[in-house]
């Protein structure tokens, strides 16, 4: 029997202000919009990004988002390929935004998008050479 490889179809992210949120991710980090969708009574209930293949589908809800640090159950933090240079890019980007850089390894890049989610930035792996802890 073949096993048959799975790809990433979406990540779908919660969010009280659908429209702020995708806009940071639009106008911010540059991702593509590809639809919005709304509720029977005409409010907007999502955003669709591009993010290369998959899609970000920013979700209408009334719950707040929850504040993760570190390692936490379930998912935990969104990492986006960069060159070098886009991650330089994408630091002072998010720092004119408001959002600041809590922390960075050799190749990654770790800051919050404006409902408090982890993101990162990384272009691990440029070189066979990775932090003394091994993470990136």
């Amino acid at each position: 029997m073949t096993e048959k490889h799975r790809s990433l179809h979406h990540l779908a992210l919660g969010s009280v202000d659908v429209e702020r949120l995708a806009a940071f991710y639009r106008d911010v980090l540059g991702l593509p919009e590809l639809a919005r969708h709304h509720d029977g009574a005409g409010a907007l209930r999502s955003i669709w990004l591009g993010l290369g293949g998959p899609i970000l589908m920013i979700e209408r809800t009334d719950q707040q988002p929850r504040w993760v640090e570190g390692i936490d159950s379930g998912l935990f933090l969104f990492a986006f390929v960069v060159s070098p240079t886009e991650r330089c890019r994408l630091e002072v980007a998010l720092e004119a935004n408001g959002q600041r850089i809590e922390s960075r390894t050799a190749f990654t890049s770790y800051s919050r998008d404006i409902d408090g989610n982890r993101i990162a930035f990384s272009h691990y792996p440029e070189a066979n050479v990775s932090d003394a802890d091994g993470r990136e």
